[in-house]
């Protein structure tokens, strides 16, 4: 069964960072793709940045580009990501997704998910 764990959110003042992990279990395969998307109060859930796999490319959302980096230990089975420059408007609810195949831009139920974890920042 897989299963996606987040941990590091919390509450930052504009102009702070925070780090988010996610730990990925259960996956038979280690080629995987995994990333971050987020959901704001009255919004949909959108995608942030996402990693293809150990030797792939990755994904930034424009909104995010610059601000945040990526970053994965295939072999721990973790994913990072580093957000610098916080501004009020990155906050929400951040969710781990993985699943062999991840359109970053688009959200889908069928992807695996992690339970979220709320990133507040302040102005």
């Amino acid at each position: 069964e897989v299963q996606l764990v987040e941990s590091g959110g919390g509450l930052v003042q504009a102009g702070g960072s925070l780090r988010l992990s996610c730990k990925a279990t259960g996956f038979s395969r280690n080629d995987y793709q995994i990333g971050w998307f987020r959901q704001a109060p009255g919004k949909e859930r959108e995608g942030v940045s996402c990693l293809f796999g150990r030797d792939g490319g990755t994904y930034y959302a424009d909104s995010v580009n610059g601000r945040f980096k990526i970053s994965g230990d295939y072999a721990e089975n973790m994913v990072y990501l580093q957000m610098n420059n916080l501004k009020p408007e990155d906050t929400a609810v951040y969710y781990c997704a993985a699943d062999l195949i991840l359109f970053c831009s688009k959200s889908s139920p069928t992807y695996f998910w992690g339970q979220g974890i709320q990133v507040t920042v302040s102005s």
